[in-house]
């Protein structure tokens, strides 16, 4: 295995988690923002205000996205093992 192709794999690797990681991570970053600009406006400091939505929210988009994000994962994990024999050899 040439560092190039080590490289490449390693860049793949990254695009796939950022691709399974930002259905995710936008919709809690936007609630997270919305209830601490609520919270600054109101000057209620309750830790469950931002913990029960954020947590919600992260559960159904887990569901709405959970199928695409399964089968990103699937079909780079086939193609990953597909290629073994072309970087071994």
């Amino acid at each position: 295995m040439t560092p190039g192709q080590v490289l490449t794999l390693g860049q793949s690797m990254l695009e796939v988690v950022a691709l399974l990681a930002a259905p995710l991570l936008i919709p809690a970053l936007a609630v997270g923002l919305l209830i601490g600009m609520f919270q600054a406006a109101t000057q209620i400091n309750e830790m469950t205000l931002s913990f029960i939505p954020k947590l919600v929210i992260v559960g159904a988009a887990l569901i709405i996205a959970g199928p695409w994000m399964l089968t990103t994962f699937l079909s780079y994990t086939i193609e990953l093992y597909m290629n073994i024999p072309n970087l071994i050899g």
